[in-house]
Protein backbone atom coordinates (compact mmCIF):
# COMPACT_ATOMS: atom_id res chain seq x y z
CA UNK A 1 0.00 0.00 0.00
CA UNK A 2 1.81 3.17 -1.42
CA UNK A 3 1.26 6.08 1.59
CA UNK A 4 -0.58 9.16 -0.11
CA UNK A 5 2.47 11.67 0.41
CA UNK A 6 5.75 10.45 -1.07
CA UNK A 7 7.94 13.35 -0.20
CA UNK A 8 8.55 16.55 1.09
CA UNK A 9 11.24 19.52 0.52
CA UNK A 10 13.34 21.10 2.54
CA UNK A 11 15.95 24.16 2.17
CA UNK A 12 16.41 26.65 -0.99
CA UNK A 13 17.47 26.17 -4.41
CA UNK A 14 21.18 25.86 -3.51
CA UNK A 15 20.59 22.81 -0.31
CA UNK A 16 17.70 21.09 -1.63
CA UNK A 17 16.76 17.74 0.48
CA UNK A 18 14.19 15.51 -0.42
CA UNK A 19 13.30 13.90 2.30
CA UNK A 20 10.70 10.65 2.00
CA UNK A 21 7.94 10.37 4.30
CA UNK A 22 8.18 6.32 5.32
CA UNK A 23 4.60 4.45 6.38
CA UNK A 24 5.56 4.16 9.68
CA UNK A 25 5.38 8.14 10.28
CA UNK A 26 1.67 8.28 8.90
CA UNK A 27 0.51 5.44 10.91
CA UNK A 28 1.65 7.32 13.90
CA UNK A 29 -0.17 10.53 12.65
CA UNK A 30 -3.28 8.64 12.02
CA UNK A 31 -3.26 5.21 12.24
CA UNK A 32 -6.69 4.13 11.59
CA UNK A 33 -6.38 5.38 8.12
CA UNK A 34 -3.58 2.94 7.37
CA UNK A 35 -5.48 0.28 9.11
CA UNK A 36 -9.01 0.92 7.28
CA UNK A 37 -6.99 1.21 4.06
CA UNK A 38 -5.45 -2.11 4.46
CA UNK A 39 -8.36 -3.84 5.51
CA UNK A 40 -10.11 -2.50 1.84
CA UNK A 41 -7.40 -3.57 -0.42
CA UNK A 42 -6.85 -6.97 0.88
CA UNK A 43 -10.69 -7.47 1.40
CA UNK A 44 -10.90 -5.91 -2.36
CA UNK A 45 -8.28 -8.86 -4.26
CA UNK A 46 -8.78 -8.66 -7.64
CA UNK A 47 -11.76 -7.44 -7.79
CA UNK A 48 -12.60 -3.55 -8.83
CA UNK A 49 -14.71 -2.70 -5.33
CA UNK A 50 -15.24 -5.00 -2.23
CA UNK A 51 -18.85 -6.27 -1.35
CA UNK A 52 -20.95 -3.65 1.33
CA UNK A 53 -21.51 -7.54 2.67
CA UNK A 54 -18.21 -8.65 3.13
CA UNK A 55 -17.27 -6.29 5.66
CA UNK A 56 -16.73 -7.71 9.00
CA UNK A 57 -15.94 -5.42 11.52
CA UNK A 58 -13.64 -7.20 13.19
CA UNK A 59 -11.49 -7.07 10.98
CA UNK A 60 -10.90 -2.96 11.38
CA UNK A 61 -11.14 -3.77 15.41
CA UNK A 62 -8.44 -1.09 15.96
CA UNK A 63 -10.32 1.96 13.66
CA UNK A 64 -13.67 1.57 14.30
CA UNK A 65 -14.51 4.44 16.63
CA UNK A 66 -13.42 6.49 13.58
CA UNK A 67 -15.52 4.59 10.92
CA UNK A 68 -18.50 5.13 8.82
CA UNK A 69 -20.81 2.81 6.00
CA UNK A 70 -22.10 5.35 3.62
CA UNK A 71 -24.81 5.37 1.22
CA UNK A 72 -25.33 7.39 -1.68
CA UNK A 73 -28.94 9.31 -2.18
CA UNK A 74 -28.25 11.44 -4.83
CA UNK A 75 -25.29 12.97 -6.72
CA UNK A 76 -22.20 14.21 -4.17
CA UNK A 77 -24.85 13.38 -0.97
CA UNK A 78 -24.04 10.46 0.98
CA UNK A 79 -25.91 9.23 4.03
CA UNK A 80 -24.13 7.94 7.54
CA UNK A 81 -25.76 4.44 7.63
CA UNK A 82 -23.43 3.48 10.31
CA UNK A 83 -20.45 5.64 12.70
CA UNK A 84 -18.66 4.86 15.39
CA UNK A 85 -18.33 6.87 18.88
CA UNK A 86 -15.61 9.47 18.04
CA UNK A 87 -18.06 10.53 15.07
CA UNK A 88 -20.50 10.72 17.19
CA UNK A 89 -18.08 12.73 19.87
CA UNK A 90 -17.11 15.07 16.58
CA UNK A 91 -20.71 16.53 16.37
CA UNK A 92 -22.08 15.70 19.91
CA UNK A 93 -24.56 13.87 18.95
CA UNK A 94 -25.58 10.75 16.88
CA UNK A 95 -24.55 10.94 13.38
CA UNK A 96 -26.59 8.18 11.88
CA UNK A 97 -28.60 9.32 9.33
CA UNK A 98 -26.97 12.63 8.96
CA UNK A 99 -25.09 13.69 5.41
CA UNK A 100 -21.55 13.01 5.75
CA UNK A 101 -20.87 16.75 4.53
CA UNK A 102 -22.64 17.65 8.30
CA UNK A 103 -18.54 17.28 8.75
CA UNK A 104 -17.31 19.67 6.40
CA UNK A 105 -17.18 23.77 6.78
CA UNK A 106 -20.52 25.08 4.92
CA UNK A 107 -17.82 26.74 2.77
CA UNK A 108 -15.94 23.95 1.50
CA UNK A 109 -18.92 21.28 0.64
CA UNK A 110 -19.92 21.90 -2.75
CA UNK A 111 -16.13 21.24 -3.35
CA UNK A 112 -16.24 17.67 -1.02
CA UNK A 113 -19.58 16.91 -2.91
CA UNK A 114 -17.53 16.94 -6.49
CA UNK A 115 -14.32 14.84 -4.67
CA UNK A 116 -17.55 12.44 -2.99
CA UNK A 117 -19.09 11.92 -6.35
CA UNK A 118 -16.11 10.67 -8.04
CA UNK A 119 -15.87 8.17 -5.57
CA UNK A 120 -19.02 6.55 -7.07
CA UNK A 121 -18.97 7.08 -10.36
CA UNK A 122 -15.24 6.93 -11.30
CA UNK A 123 -15.12 4.87 -8.84
CA UNK A 124 -11.77 6.16 -7.34
CA UNK A 125 -10.14 6.60 -3.42
CA UNK A 126 -11.00 9.80 -1.99
CA UNK A 127 -8.41 11.28 1.13
CA UNK A 128 -9.03 14.16 2.21
CA UNK A 129 -6.56 16.67 4.75
CA UNK A 130 -8.91 18.53 6.94
CA UNK A 131 -8.43 20.55 9.54
CA UNK A 132 -10.99 21.88 12.20
CA UNK A 133 -12.68 24.88 12.74
CA UNK A 134 -11.13 26.91 15.68
CA UNK A 135 -13.02 28.88 18.38
CA UNK A 136 -13.43 28.99 22.00
CA UNK A 137 -12.87 26.18 23.36
CA UNK A 138 -12.04 24.19 20.20
CA UNK A 139 -8.76 23.85 19.52
CA UNK A 140 -6.56 23.05 16.76
CA UNK A 141 -7.15 19.63 15.18
CA UNK A 142 -6.12 18.01 11.98
CA UNK A 143 -7.79 15.38 10.65
CA UNK A 144 -7.55 13.14 7.07
CA UNK A 145 -10.54 11.54 5.84
CA UNK A 146 -10.62 8.28 3.31
CA UNK A 147 -13.82 6.91 1.64
CA UNK A 148 -13.53 4.03 0.25
CA UNK A 149 -16.36 2.92 -2.68
CA UNK A 150 -18.12 -0.64 -1.95
CA UNK A 151 -20.70 -2.36 -3.80
CA UNK A 152 -24.33 -3.05 -2.89
CA UNK A 153 -26.28 -6.40 -2.95
CA UNK A 154 -27.26 -5.49 -6.84
CA UNK A 155 -23.67 -5.12 -7.97
CA UNK A 156 -23.88 -1.21 -8.19
CA UNK A 157 -21.41 1.37 -6.15
CA UNK A 158 -23.80 2.75 -3.97
CA UNK A 159 -21.88 2.15 -0.70
CA UNK A 160 -18.70 3.70 0.89
CA UNK A 161 -16.26 2.81 3.42
CA UNK A 162 -15.05 5.44 5.19
CA UNK A 163 -12.88 6.45 8.16
CA UNK A 164 -12.11 10.23 9.89
CA UNK A 165 -8.99 10.07 11.81
CA UNK A 166 -8.05 12.99 14.03
CA UNK A 167 -4.84 14.33 15.31
CA UNK A 168 -5.08 16.73 18.41
CA UNK A 169 -7.84 17.82 20.83
CA UNK A 170 -10.78 17.39 20.39
CA UNK A 171 -12.72 20.25 22.29
CA UNK A 172 -16.34 21.37 22.24
CA UNK A 173 -18.27 19.91 19.94
CA UNK A 174 -19.81 20.00 17.08
CA UNK A 175 -16.04 20.28 15.63
CA UNK A 176 -16.90 20.45 11.66
CA UNK A 177 -13.40 20.68 9.27
CA UNK A 178 -11.94 22.71 6.39
CA UNK A 179 -10.77 21.10 3.35
CA UNK A 180 -6.90 21.51 3.11
CA UNK A 181 -5.89 19.34 0.56
CA UNK A 182 -7.45 16.42 -1.41
CA UNK A 183 -7.37 14.01 -3.96
CA UNK A 184 -9.27 11.45 -6.10
CA UNK A 185 -7.25 7.86 -7.41
CA UNK A 186 -8.98 6.34 -9.83
CA UNK A 187 -9.19 2.26 -9.30
CA UNK A 188 -7.51 0.12 -11.40
CA UNK A 189 -9.02 -0.55 -13.84
CA UNK A 190 -11.80 1.99 -13.78
CA UNK A 191 -12.38 4.11 -16.54
CA UNK A 192 -13.54 7.47 -15.62
CA UNK A 193 -16.63 8.95 -16.36
CA UNK A 194 -16.89 12.41 -17.71
CA UNK A 195 -18.76 15.15 -15.25
CA UNK A 196 -22.28 15.44 -16.33
CA UNK A 197 -22.85 18.76 -17.42
CA UNK A 198 -25.38 20.35 -14.70
CA UNK A 199 -27.98 23.37 -15.63
CA UNK A 200 -28.97 25.09 -12.79
CA UNK A 201 -32.46 27.11 -12.66
CA UNK A 202 -32.55 26.33 -16.43
CA UNK A 203 -33.33 24.05 -19.18
CA UNK A 204 -30.26 22.76 -21.16
CA UNK A 205 -30.58 24.47 -24.45
CA UNK A 206 -32.26 23.76 -27.85
CA UNK A 207 -31.49 23.97 -31.48
CA UNK A 208 -32.41 26.73 -33.24
CA UNK A 209 -35.73 25.91 -34.54
CA UNK A 210 -37.86 28.40 -36.75
CA UNK A 211 -41.09 26.84 -38.15
CA UNK A 212 -41.43 29.24 -40.76
CA UNK A 213 -38.18 27.86 -42.63
CA UNK A 214 -38.85 24.13 -41.49
CA UNK A 215 -39.69 23.35 -44.69
CA UNK A 216 -38.23 26.60 -46.96
CA UNK A 217 -36.78 24.08 -49.41
CA UNK A 218 -39.95 21.86 -50.58
CA UNK A 219 -42.30 25.18 -50.33
CA UNK A 220 -42.72 27.51 -52.69
CA UNK A 221 -40.97 31.24 -51.55
CA UNK A 222 -42.75 34.13 -51.49
CA UNK A 223 -41.10 37.50 -53.36
CA UNK A 224 -39.56 39.89 -51.14
CA UNK A 225 -40.73 43.04 -52.97
CA UNK A 226 -44.07 42.89 -55.28
CA UNK A 227 -44.38 45.61 -58.10
CA UNK A 228 -47.40 47.57 -58.52
CA UNK A 229 -48.67 49.12 -61.74
CA UNK A 230 -50.98 51.77 -61.56
CA UNK A 231 -52.75 53.92 -64.43
CA UNK A 232 -52.81 57.26 -62.90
Amino acid sequence: MEPWVNAMIFGGRDNEKVVEIGQHLMQNRFPEISEVDAYWTALKGTRLVPGRLDIDPRGIEGALGHVMLLERIAPGIARIRLAGNHLNDLMGMDVRGMPISALIAPQDRARFADYLEQVFTAPAKMVAELAAERAIGKPKLDARLLVLPLSDGDGRITRALACLSTHGTLGRAPRRFGMEAQQCRPLSGAIPLPRPRIYAMAEAPQPFDRPDLRHADSAPRKPYLRLVASDD
